[in-house]
């Protein structure tokens, strides 16, 4: 689920493709410096996301709610598993303000999954929408939520602040969710994404990551599954492992397979495809409204 930019273990040699330049460019020298500054808290910058430059000369940055660590443990995760410290209820105000001083033109909010909170998180969710709405009126939004166990009440509750895109990924295919994902399920994934649609909700998205063990056609059966449940954008990038104790990289997929994966996509019919190695659930994302 997690937006959650990972480094290669050490032991592993990267292809070349794998490979990207720093980042660099007078908007993001400034943009950084004014994280630093004012000590926001982006995932662009605790994960080293390797399009964090080419994203933040777009005016597009992904901001992190719920705190750091998360009730679940997905194998692919870098992100600490444990019991969460107390909801923040100032975060909402907190996250706004960061996007205005960073003058972000297109906001992405993702959090850790909150299964500890009776509400799952649901609430802060909506009341950071609403406030990045109040402080930031022209900046438009994504939303890469948790599957809220599937709960429709806590879903509603993203549903009725309607933001411009509302994500929850899959991440991987059928067979490999539960090694994957462990305390997710494939299915329930699907009927969020597919309820969002019903419920009106203009542009749905999900991502996948590849090289951990799928084969080609549980690929392309992922990507039916996705377009059945309505999903309008889809994301398909290359995993890379944390750190030595998360799920080893099985493969590295060479970007003419990434290509044939992003035809097969738009054929079946998804708005929107972002379809590569160094492709991530917010890469180039402000396109992902149009």
């Amino acid at each position: 689920m997690m937006e959650v930019q990972e480094t290669v273990a050490k032991h592993q040699k990267k292809p070349d493709w794998i490979r990207v330049k720093l980042p660099t460019g007078k908007k993001y020298t400034e943009l950084r410096g004014l994280v630093e500054n004012y000590k926001l808290n982006t995932i662009c910058t605790s994960g080293s996301c390797p399009n964090m430059g080419e994203c933040w000369a777009e005016g597009t940055a992904t901001f992190m709610i719920l705190g750091n660590i998360c009730t679940r443990s997905c194998a692919f995760c870098g992100v600490q598993t444990g019991r969460p410290s107390a909801v923040d209820w100032a975060e909402p105000e907190k996250v706004a303000n960061s996007i205005k001083i960073m003058n972000i033109k297109h906001a992405v909010i993702t959090s850790v999954d909150r299964d500890d909170l009776k509400d799952m998180g649901s609430i802060i969710w909506a009341e950071t929408v609403n406030a990045i709405r109040r402080i930031n009126p022209t900046t438009t939004l994504e939303t890469l939520i948790p599957d809220f166990q599937g709960n429709r009440r806590n879903i509603d509750r993203i549903v009725a602040v309607a933001p411009e895109v509302v994500s929850h990924n899959v991440e991987t295919v059928s067979r490999l969710t539960r090694k994957v994902r462990v305390q997710a399920k494939y299915q329930t994934s699907l009927e969020v994404l597919n309820y969002l649609k019903d419920q009106g909700i203009n542009r749905t998205k999900s991502g996948i990551m590849l090289g951990l063990g799928e084969k080609e056609n549980e690929v392309l059966a992922t990507l039916r599954d996705l377009r059945e449940a309505q999903v309008d954008v889809v994301t398909i990038g290359q995993y890379l492992q944390p750190s030595k104790k998360h799920l080893p990289v099985q493969s590295f997929i060479d970007p003419e397979q990434f290509k044939k994966y992003e035809m097969y996509a738009l054929e079946l019919g998804f708005r929107h495809v972002e379809s590569g190695p160094l492709v991530r659930s917010s890469y180039k994302a402000h396109k992902h409204i149009l």
